[in-house]
């Protein structure tokens, strides 16, 4: 259905909408952009081409691709407005003024073709309000698509329908919003803030509150709001720097503007002076000098964490406050349940947020699902406010919230002593509001790994990885353990599955449901072994490695990788094995062990030389795609999306780029039939290197950098091993290079590497910081 969408217009290139229409660029669709005509300057299309030049400069990038930003066409509302009718969706994302819209709209009503889809990104404005006086033709083509900031990154989309609206145009939308831009589709009412930021408000106003009513500092209220709870790192006040301390009064004066007298968010509207000098002085957050939390510069350049004492309203240093106790880390039960402020701070948050949120089902959604996606996507809460309800017990909560006198929600009395979530016969239900339980139903096409391990068992098991049947004859290996790296027990299954895959299903999909899908090789395990001197497990762990994903290779049997997140290192590597890859358009793949003094060792030189050497645009001759991959790999380059990852062959041309994470399962095993029939393992590469000449025209490269200060000491000496694989050692450039000899040089390069204090003191910094020791 979404394929009846071939170009869409975007009005407004504000953050918003540049960030929509670059989103839909990067789906592949032409787009085009228009604004207001500018007061001043000679060019009438200056805004709206401003807006996507800023784009192209700005981090995380609203672009995935050159190639994306290519089909965004700019122009004027003034002049091109007649255009609409080229496209098939016409997206409004102007100023929150009514009286703007609809003087638009009523443009559009005589512009557009009939039954092209017309939708409003408006946050705040009734969907009744907007369409008045418009035809009837308008209305059934009119609904609201409310994107999250930024577009690219955000999965959540809450579609709002008129009660005019057309079911087919709005699933039209949905579609391609959903399989096309990535999104997860959440269907809100129309009512004031939808879901995600009615309630997101209301929890970050209730959560500030608190900590100043209960002289809770902000790194405690950051500490015990933030992942006891579920939520991301940044906490409460750190959320509020990263959106901008400025939004709260606007957010706060736009719902106390449309929201019905009695809401509970109204009982947390007050003055805010602390947050008002704040704004006023221009720490409104990341964007600006600071915010909650800021970074003072001394004249030494040495950098002092600074955090706002909520009581003075003055800075002072950043303190670590004490670690919570009694198991309130790890149990919402045992955290509202602790002594003193922890839980009493606790029980204000939870007790307020999760009993409003329970008040707004059947009002703002229509089940508890489409709440918990809300918060959940929107807000990247680790859990919905019902999954929490379900963490602390429904009853338990309702009981307190009788005990101190308060209103307690319907739906927590329709739960009674059971749970709103339960899995029957492998089947998630949730409770609706009539009190019987009801399917959690996936949209068509989606396929989920945590629904296939809720109704079976893995056919194979260990601490690191596991193997599901995903149906008609293929298989997906999960990596299970932190950061889904890759150790020894990864190793065991791969070899263990291979012949059992052979002899009872036709492929394999490589895949997991993790936040990334692989963070390379345990260096932790590295690291131990290296202080014990067991330099032979680490030898015996590469050659593993090396033999695991060949066996993957040239099994009997297609092969398809299919990541998302970061696929570094091991990681990586794994997907270059592969027969073919499926990617979500969020995949950030490279070979970044450089990074830590390490080489690449479990085949990646040979794979990405083979990759370049067969590029099409590539001169012949073996510097060329030589001097390709040795720039990647010794600066450790990193993917910025799967698009970047298809032009620096870490995929290949017919690789395929999946923009709907939920989707990739499907696509990978689709992927996979597809290449059952006759399917014969790839034939081994051979290689014609460099040898030693190549091997000092790089080093002669790197001593530049070194000389302009780019490359570190250390950096020259990880490099030179990464040219001695990639030009063969001391092979001749007329010599035939097989894969087991680059194989060879790469376990010395690799073993040289990781005996060498200077790598050893790299992967230690990198496991205690994350950051990496420029040595």
């Amino acid at each position: 259905m979404g394929e009846s969408i071939k170009k869409v217009c975007v009005i407004g290139a504000g953050v918003m909408g540049a960030g929509i229409a670059a989103q839909v660029a990067n789906a592949g669709i032409p787009v085009l952009l228009l604004d207001i005509v500018p007061k001043d300057g000679t060019d009438r299309d200056a805004v709206a081409k401003g807006a996507v030049a800023k784009m192209l400069k700005t981090e995380p990038a609203p672009f995935m691709s050159a190639a994306a930003a290519k089909l965004v066409e700019t122009g004027n509302i003034d002049d091109h407005l007649d255009r609409v009718a080229e496209c098939d969706w016409v997206v409004e994302a102007i100023v929150e003024r009514l009286d703007i819209k609809q003087a638009l709209y009523a443009k559009l009503e005589a512009l557009k073709r009939p039954g092209t889809a017309v939708s409003s990104n408006t946050s705040t404005i009734p969907l009744e309000h907007l369409v008045e006086g418009r035809s009837d033709q308008f209305k059934r083509d009119f609904l609201i698509t409310h994107f999250f900031n930024p577009p690219r990154y955000m999965r959540l989309i809450e579609i709002v329908t008129g009660e005019h609206t057309d079911p087919a145009t709005a699933n039209r939308v949905a579609d391609f919003i959903d399989r096309s831009m990535g999104k997860r589709i959440v269907r809100a009412k129309d009512t004031p803030g939808f879901i995600a930021n009615r309630i997101g408000t209301y929890w970050l106003a209730i959560a500030v509150n608190a900590a100043m009513d209960q002289g809770v500092t902000i790194e405690e209220a950051d500490q015990i709001g933030g992942r006891p709870m579920g939520v991301p790192k940044t906490g409460i006040f750190g959320l509020i720097d990263l959106v901008g301390v400025d939004l709260m009064p606007l957010l706060a004066k736009s719902l106390s503007s449309t929201l019905p007298a009695g809401d509970p968010y109204f009982d947390t509207v007050r003055p805010m002076p602390v947050v008002d000098r704040m704004i006023a002085d221009g720490f409104t957050g990341r964007k600006g000098k600071g915010g909650f939390y800021r970074l003072d510069k001394g004249a030494d350049g040495s950098r002092t964490k600074l955090s706002l004492d909520l009581a003075t309203g003055d800075y002072r240093p950043t303190e670590t406050p004490a670690k919570l106790t009694g198991g309130a880390d790890k149990d919402l039960a045992a955290l509202i349940a602790a002594p003193g402020k922890v839980g009493a701070y606790a029980w204000a948050i939870l007790g307020n947020t999760l009993s409003y949120a329970a008040a707004l089902v059947g009002e703002a959604a229509d089940d508890i699902v489409a709440i918990d996606d809300a918060m959940t996507l929107g807000y990247n809460w680790k859990f919905g406010p019902f999954e929490l309800l379900d963490r602390i017990g429904p009853k338990t909560f309702a009981d307190r919230l009788r005990a101190e006198g308060r209103p307690v929600p319907a739906i927590l009395d329709t739960v009674g002593d059971r749970s709103f979530y339960r899995v029957q016969d492998g089947q998630r239900q949730y409770l609706s509001l009539d009190g019987e339980y009801a399917d959690v139903v996936r949209p068509d096409g989606v396929l989920l790994l945590e629904d296939i391990k809720r109704r079976s068992e893995p056919l194979l098991r260990n601490d690191s990885a596991a193997l599901w049947d995903v149906g008609d004859g293929v298989v997906a290996l999960e990596f299970t353990g932190k950061m889904n790296a890759l150790d020894p027990h990864v190793i065991a299954l791969i070899e263990e599955a291979v012949p059992l895959v052979r002899d009872r299903f036709t492929a394999m999909v490589v895949y997991n449901e993790g936040s990334n899908f692989s963070a390379g090789a345990n260096l932790g395990v590295a690291l131990f072994a290296v202080a014990m001197g067991a330099w032979g497990e680490i030898k015996k762990l590469i050659a593993g490695g090396q033999r695991a994903f060949k066996a993957l290779k040239y099994a009997p049997f297609p092969v398809v990788g299919a990541p998302a997140g970061m696929a570094l290192g091991g990681g990586c590597e794994i997907l270059l094995h592969s027969d073919a890859i499926q990617a979500h358009a969020e995949t950030y793949a490279g070979l970044v062990e450089a990074g830590v003094g390490l080489v690449p060792g479990w085949g990646g030189h040979g794979e990405m030389l083979d990759r370049w050497a067969k590029a099409p645009m590539m001169p012949r001759g073996p510097m060329p795609a030589l001097g390709k991959v040795f720039e990647m790999i010794s600066t450790a380059k990193v993917s910025k999306s799967a698009a970047e990852a298809k032009a620096m062959q870490i995929l290949r041309k017919d690789d395929g780029i999946t923009m709907n994470r939920d989707r990739l399962l499907a696509d990978a095993k689709a992927r996979a039939l597809a290449m059952v029939e006759g399917y014969a393992p790839p034939e081994p590469p051979t290689f014609r290197l460099a040898g030693e000449s190549g091997a000092v025209g790089i080093a002669g490269a790197v001593a530049d950098f070194h000389k302009k200060g780019v490359a570190t000491d250390y950096d020259v000496v990880v490099a030179g091993r990464v040219a001695r694989v990639l030009t063969g050692g001391e092979a001749d450039p007329v010599d035939i290079v097989t894969e087991d000899a680059l194989l060879t040089l790469e376990r010395a390069a690799f073993m040289e590497s990781v005996r060498d204090s200077r790598t050893q003191a790299r992967v230690k910094q990198m496991l205690e910081t994350g950051k990496p020791l420029r040595n």
